[in-house]
């Protein structure tokens, strides 16, 4: 048992009296291109990163639930009652995840068993490398321990991505809950959002995936994403078809010179196609080990979401015009939703330690007042149980 386990157990034993029965993991994720494509039922290249939010869980005989966060011990549990009608509470924002599995499972008449909870997390907030997503995807994991109940990781990922959507006021895609969820060990994955098909794409040997954390934070549900679904959705509504995934550049140039889309629709629409095709070039470029297209794929798709999609903000630009100018960088972009979070890059692997202390070196320089972390990370499992006999 690591550190960080033995950690969310001891607390567990001191706030309950006992040890928890079960523990389990879901990892946050990383995109490494096709931003904004999944709830326009298009493709993503995601991986899962070693990064996680962890739960440990008893089934007890009440009909409530008390959950408690390593991070706020001094506020204790925060309990709630199993029923239909679970309310949100300002005071705890944080337990509105958990309160959003609890209705999505009872709804789908799934069982729900009274439970005690402990969280722990490394993931980010706020950061793009949803952790909102992990802590989703883990609670329903734990709900599921508690009840003894199984169900399959694609649809873990739907509750999840349910929960945020319904409850919490995310209108995200599938992207964030179903790499969670699914995730595979040292490999990414080409996504597609519409059947939830999920293709190995895994990286070449000689080089290694870069997050940078601008520590610029932004709330999604209080940001312009919900704005830019919509103008994604009457793109699509414009051309008659359910998703932009079934658009061309030359139908959404038809509907603009007709007055059915404005600029700004035209533009956030053109990301979107442009970037379906770079996704599956990208894929194609890690199956012919071609490192140097990829990143020139990167760089394109950071810049259209600066201009055309308009998501990205000076820290971001910043961070990733830095790790440009350093050696062995081969591609750079924002990762997430957007106006702040984490930068991806795709860096030699050899160069890859020098790259991580340069580059939080410059960004610190030009923001001395932001927190920045600069790490490397491999592809990890999707989510599941954690052993704590260890």
């Amino acid at each position: 048992m690591d550190n960080r386990t033995q950690k969310m157990v001891d607390f567990f034993q001191k706030l309950y009296g006992s040890a928890p029965q079960k523990a389990v993991q879901a990892p946050g994720r990383v995109n490494i291109i096709g931003e904004h494509t999944d709830y326009n039922d298009g493709f993503c290249l995601p991986m899962a990163i070693e990064r996680d939010v962890r739960i440990a869980v008893s089934a007890t005989e009440s009909a409530s639930i008390s959950v408690a966060s390593c991070e706020k011990q001094e506020s204790g549990a925060v309990t709630f009652d199993l029923c239909a009608d679970v309310t949100k509470d300002p005071d705890h924002a944080w337990v509105d995840y958990v309160k959003g599995c609890v209705v999505v499972l009872l709804a789908e008449g799934i069982p729900v068993r009274g439970c005690q909870m402990v969280i722990t997390g490394n993931v980010p907030l706020g950061s793009g490398l949803s952790s909102s997503a992990a802590l989703e995807v883990a609670v329903i994991h734990a709900l599921l321990c508690a009840a003894e109940h199984h169900m399959p990781a694609e649809r873990i990922a739907v509750l999840a991505q349910r929960a945020e959507n319904s409850y919490v006021g995310t209108n995200c895609g599938i992207l964030d809950q179903l790499s969670s969820s699914c995730g595979m060990d040292g490999s990414a994955m080409l996504m597609d959002c519409r059947s939830l098909a999920l293709t190995p794409a895994p990286l070449p040997k000689d080089v290694c995936i870069v997050i940078a954390d601008t520590g610029k934070r932004r709330g999604l549900v209080d940001s312009l994403y919900n704005e830019r679904r919509a103008q994604c959705e009457a793109g699509a509504a414009a051309l008659s078809v359910s998703h932009l995934r079934d658009v061309s550049m030359h139908g959404l140039a038809a509907a603009h010179a007709k007055g059915e889309l404005d600029a700004d629709a035209l533009r956030r629409c053109e990301h979107v196609v442009a970037e379906n095709g770079r996704t599956f070039a990208a894929a194609a470029c890690l199956r012919a080990e071609d490192s140097v297209a990829l990143g020139y794929l990167m760089d394109q798709s950071h810049t259209d979401l600066r201009d055309k999609f308009e998501v990205s903000c000076p820290e971001l630009d910043a961070m990733v015009t830095f790790a440009r100018t350093l050696p062995g960088c081969l591609g750079s972009r924002m990762t997430g939703a957007g106006f702040g979070g984490c930068t991806v890059s795709l860096v030699q692997r050899s160069e890859a330690d020098a790259f991580v202390q340069k580059l939080a070196q410059a960004y610190q320089a030009a923001y001395p007042a932001m927190p920045v972390d600069v790490f490397i990370t491999g592809a990890a499992p999707g989510a599941g149980l954690l052993d704590l006999s260890a």
